[in-house]
C-alpha cells in the first residue's frame, strides 16, 4: 500500500512539472543552453525567456484563473472535455500574440518555430478535443522529442543520446496521467504524435 501511495504521489508530481505550458520555456533555455544561442549577451537571453514565461504561462493562467472564477468552476472542472475549449483558446491567444511580438522584433525564425510549433500542437488538439480527449501533457512532451529533431536537422548534429532520454521523459508522463485515470493509453499516444508531428512541422517549415 505504501508503495502504491508513493507512485501515485509521484505520478502527481510528474504531471505538475510536465504541464504542457512550460514547453516553450523549456524550449528556449534548450536553446541557449546547447547551441551556439549560449554565446549571446545574458540580458538578451533573460529577456527573451521572461518575454516567453510571460506570454505562455503568466498571462494565461491569469486569465484562466479569472475565467474559472467568473464561471464559479472548482478547478477540477477545468479537467472535464467540454470546459477545455475556452482555457485552449486563451492559451492559443496569448502563444500567438507572443509570436507576432517576436516576428516584430526581427528574432530569428528558428526561434519563433518553437512558439508556432506549440500553436500547431494546439490548434490540433482543440479540434480534437472537441471529439475525443487527448492529452496535453504528452503532446507537450512529443512536442519537445520533435523539436529536438528538427533542431539536430538545422545545426546538424546527433540526437540521439537526448532522444533516448525525451522518450523515457515522454513514457513516463505518459505512464503517470493513466495511472492518474486522466486519459487511456489511446489519448496518450494520440498527444505524443500530434506533439513530434506539430514541433517538427512548426520548427521546419516557418
Amino acid at each position: 500500500m505504501t508503495g502504491q501511495r508513493g507512485l501515485m504521489v509521484a505520478a502527481r508530481v510528474l504531471s505538475v512539472v510536465s504541464r504542457p505550458y512550460y514547453m516553450p520555456v523549456v524550449g528556449f533555455l534548450a536553446l541557449f543552453t546547447f547551441t551556439y544561442l549560449s554565446l549571446l549577451p545574458l540580458i538578451y537571453k533573460v529577456t527573451v525567456l521572461l518575454m516567453v514565461l510571460a506570454f505562455t504561462v503568466l498571462l494565461p493562467r491569469l486569465c484562466i484563473f479569472v475565467y474559472r472564477k467568473l464561471n464559479g468552476w472548482a478547478p477540477v472542472q477545468l479537467r472535464l472535455r467540454e470546459n477545455r475549449v475556452v482555457p485552449y483558446v486563451i492559451f492559443m491567444m496569448s502563444y500567438a500574440a507572443c509570436l507576432h511580438l517576436m516576428f516584430h522584433l526581427h528574432m530569428p525564425h528558428y526561434m519563433c518555430g518553437i512558439l508556432l510549433a506549440a500553436l500547431l500542437i494546439q490548434g490540433v488538439c482543440i479540434v480534437v478535443n472537441i471529439w475525443w480527449k487527448i492529452s496535453m501533457h504528452c503532446a507537450g512532451a512529443g512536442g519537445i522529442i520533435g523539436a529536438l529533431l528538427a533542431y539536430s536537422v538545422l545545426f546538424v548534429f546527433n540526437p540521439v543520446g537526448w532522444l533516448c532520454v525525451l522518450i523515457l521523459f515522454s513514457g513516463a508522463v505518459g505512464t503517470a496521467r493513466m495511472l492518474l485515470r486522466q486519459h487511456s493509453l489511446a489519448q496518450v499516444v494520440a498527444g505524443t504524435l500530434v506533439g513530434v508531428a506539430g514541433s517538427v512541422a512548426g520548427i521546419l517549415l516557418i
